[in-house]
């Protein structure tokens, strides 16, 4: 596929699109620290609020006296579920039926908000208010193991009505045909026909994978300020103030009733959240305490109140079939994966069945089946880091294939691999090609098999390989708007800065398109306005800069068209101009399809000396529009059954048996994202996936004590991330095979390359044993029989 719809989606000469090292337009404000972000407003008058949180992983609040705490100087209000106005907040989503209230008297997890919000002139004065709360609990049981948790002994830990409610958009969709059983929800997928496919194998391979739960990386903890005012713009009630409720301030008005034109939101700084769509409460509940206090109010969470998940654990065991050639013919995947506590994302469970690296191959004969486990553990909001998170499944698979059969994992996934229209599809996909030929030379690839190289130190040398695909998950439509005004390119746009960068490659497509250079567009910033190039996430940004595309080439015609129009009729001098001899246009007798636009100048395409200055061409202020999208990508329609744009990625590492310690000696990533719009951004999207995949696999773990359901690793000093002195070097090789069908041939990167099992498939290469994520020194001492 190719960019074949759009205007100059075969374009060949790039001065601005893939250019390294633009800056970002806001950068300046985020590295020195002038960027505001929803918990950094502060205004006149404010007040602050906190919930009640859980100490329990699993309880009831059953009666909570507020009398000591609303006699406590500085309590402005104390709100609890019990409350008229906080239960009317409980709306229906998305028009899937009953939910479950806004804020209820149910703590399904440790450090839930529950039953009760103190509004006071201060954080502390919160803090002390809800220690003076006198609350009654009642404590139920808890799972937060979760293969105790699918025993038919164990505590059903959701209430009944719970199973009642509609799911969220993006919640678990459990198999009809397997009724819930106590905690246990069912999912089932077939293709094809499985017992076939085992009677065609040669030979059969079984094998079990663990990904554990790790963290949200949120560095700005979510948090809002919101407060109401009389609009004279707007009249007829008052206007809603939100700040810290970034891409959601109309989702938040419509919470409250009011309108989009009555929902003013001036800041655009998101901060990092890499794949995390879902709002808190914090970011929600402003608007109602202000309501009540009648004065600003702020709401910001802790680091520690901010300890989601972006991976549920999932227990894996799969039978695979294959043939001496090392085909495969036959997956069955039963899984067992933590559903969380309710309202939490099905990508990790049920949503997944439906993507995956199964269906890249060309076996057919494909069954998952999923025992979704309810739990206290946490909560997974919407989307995740691995998409989807069995992706590793398929990538043991092709290295145990490969180490059965003393064959090369490469060419395993080049046998395995389907080409590029279907399953069907004997042809080879070029661009996965591409990248092994490259990827290959990038690592200077020498496969060994297990526990065979030894380094010159002693340490064991281990490598490991994967393919991904380079997916658009973008399926928005974009509302486009250029404007030239004052000789100017303007592009409005509300944002927001999400660290993605996508505004910039639209201002880059933007200045490619008309002849300009990237400094030359000028951003304008405004929540009110329509477009935002985010959709789908950071490969939202091809999709939506074709579309700019599309209105970039309407505003060069009609500046052409504008800039003829002048030259041949021209406008009355100014009041300063009169007497002065008024030269005629070069552009004089020419006709708009004669020209063009580049170096500052519109000048004709003939003889570019005859040229007048773009700020010059004309005196017209002129509007451009378009609204639409690409063509639908693969991704979208196909799920893995149609390949267009791929990337590999390699990990070598050395283990010291002695004591345990692994290092990352270096990652290798080969990627082709059709067409790179902005390089900086690329690169740092590849160092970011290899930060994440390091540390699921080596450092990070959620330890909980099974007898309290409480999390003991719940902080950014117990939980362990790499540091800037632990990152390996990260070595990257880009192509533009043009394939994808977004702007330019772009398709995208996402977050494909974060993976949970590539160091830990290096890791058995060099020593030949299994270690289960995280790789500490502790367990591989203890599988090599040292500990």
């Amino acid at each position: 596929m190719a960019d074949l719809v759009g205007v100059n989606g075969q374009r060949e000469d790039f001065r601005v699109v893939g250019k390294p090292n633009l800056p970002g337009i806001l950068s300046y404000s985020l590295a020195t620290g002038i960027a505001k972000f929803g918990i950094d407003y502060v205004v006149p008058d404010m007040l602050h609020a906190k919930f009640l949180r859980s100490p329990y992983a699993n309880a009831k609040v059953v009666r909570v006296d507020t009398a000591k705490a609303r006699a406590l100087p500085g309590v402005v209000d104390i709100v609890t579920w019990e409350d008229e106005d906080i239960m009317q907040l409980g709306s229906t989503p998305f028009g899937f039926g009953p939910r479950r209230p806004w804020l209820d008297n149910i703590a399904d997890q440790e450090n839930a908000e529950v039953a009760v919000i103190v509004v006071a002139e201060s954080e502390d004065i919160c803090e002390e208010a809800l220690r003076l709360l006198d609350v009654e609990w009642e404590v139920w049981g808890h799972v937060v193991n979760i293969l105790e948790g699918r025993k038919p002994d164990a505590p059903v830990v959701r209430p009944p009505e719970f199973n009642n409610l509609a799911p969220d958009m993006f919640g678990p969709r459990p198999d009809p045909n397997h009724p819930k059983q106590g905690n246990v929800s069912y999912a089932l997928t077939v293709q094809g026909d499985i017992e076939a496919g085992f009677k065609e194998a040669d030979q059969i391979i079984e094998y079990d994978l663990h990904i554990p739960t790790f963290a949200s990386h949120i560095p700005n903890p979510p948090g809002s300020i919101a407060w109401w005012f009389d609009d004279p713009y707007h009249p007829g009630g008052k206007s809603l103030h939100i700040e810290g409720a970034v891409q959601r301030k109309d989702a938040i008005g419509a919470m409250y009733g009011v309108p989009p034109e009555k929902t003013v939101q001036e800041g655009l700084f998101q901060g990092g959240k890499y794949c995390d769509w879902g709002m808190r409460k914090s970011q929600e509940i402003t608007p109602l305490l202000a309501k009540r206090t009648g004065r600003p109010v702020r709401m910001a969470n802790t680091r520690e109140e901010t300890f989601d998940f972006l991976m549920n654990e999932r227990i894996m065991h799969l039978k695979v079939g294959i043939k001496n050639t090392g085909l495969i013919t036959a997956i069955d995947d039963f899984s067992i994966s933590d559903g969380g506590v309710q309202g939490s994302s099905s990508f990790g469970t049920s949503g997944d069945q439906g993507y995956g690296p199964y269906y890249t191959m060309r076996c057919k004969n494909i069954r998952q089946f999923m025992e979704i486990v309810d739990s206290n553990r946490g909560k997974m909001y919407l989307s995740g880091q691995h998409c989807p998170f069995n992706w590793d499944a398929g990538t043991m698979a092709i290295y145990l294939i490969a180490e059965k059969l003393g064959k090369d994992p490469i060419d395993i996934a080049k046998l395995n691999l389907h080409g590029p229209t279907s399953q069907d599809d004997p042809n080879p996909v070029l661009s996965f090609e591409a990248c092994l030929e490259e990827g290959k030379k990038l690592m200077n690839w020498n496969w060994h098999s297990s526990g065979t190289r030894k380094l010159p130190d002693g340490r064991l040398h281990g490598a490991a390989f994967r393919y991904q695909i380079c997916p658009r998950h973008a399926f928005s439509g974009y509302d486009c708007k250029l404007e030239l005004r004052n000789g100017e390119v303007h592009m409005p746009t509300q944002g927001p800065c999400t660290g993605i960068y996508a505004v910039e490659c639209n201002a880059m497509v933007v200045a490619e398109e008309i002849g300009l250079e990237y400094e030359d567009i000028k951003v304008d910033f405004d929540y009110k306005e329509r477009f935002t190039p985010v959709g789908g996430g950071s490969d939202g940004t091809t999709a939506s800069s074709w579309a700019m595309k599309e209105c970039a080439a309407i505003l060069k015609q009609k500046i052409l068209e504008a800039a003829i129009d002048e030259a041949e009729n021209p406008p009355p001098p100014g009041m300063f101009d009169f007497g002065k001899p008024q030269e005629p246009s070069p552009l004089k007798g020419f006709k708009p399809e004669d020209l063009d636009i580049g170096n500052g100048k519109v000048f004709v395409k003939s003889d570019p000396t005859k040229a007048v200055p773009f700020s010059r061409a004309t005196s017209k202020n002129i509007f451009a529009t378009f609204s639409g999208r690409p063509p639908a990508a693969i991704w979208s329609v196909g799920m893995g059954r149609m390949l267009d744009t791929m990337n590999t990625a390699y990990c070598e590492v050395a283990v010291d048996t002695e004591t345990g310690e692994v290092e990352i000696l270096r990652f290798g990533v080969v990627a082709d994202p059709g067409k790179i719009m902005r390089l900086t951004s690329l690169e740092s999207q590849i160092d970011q996936v290899m930060y994440f995949s390091q540390g699921c696999q080596l450092l990070e773990e959620y330890v909980y004590d099974e007898r309290s359901g409480l999390r003991l690793t719940g902080n950014m000093i117990d939980y362990k991330k790499p540091t800037i002195l632990d990152i390996p070097p990260v070595d990257r090789k880009f192509l533009e095979t043009r394939s994808g069908n977004a702007a330019y041939g772009a398709s995208g990167i996402s977050h494909s390359l974060a993976n949970t099992h590539m160091v830990i498939i290096a890791i058995h290469n060099a020593i030949g044993v299994w270690v289960d994520p995280p790789a500490t020194p502790d367990k591989i001492l203890k599988a090599l029989g040292k500990a």
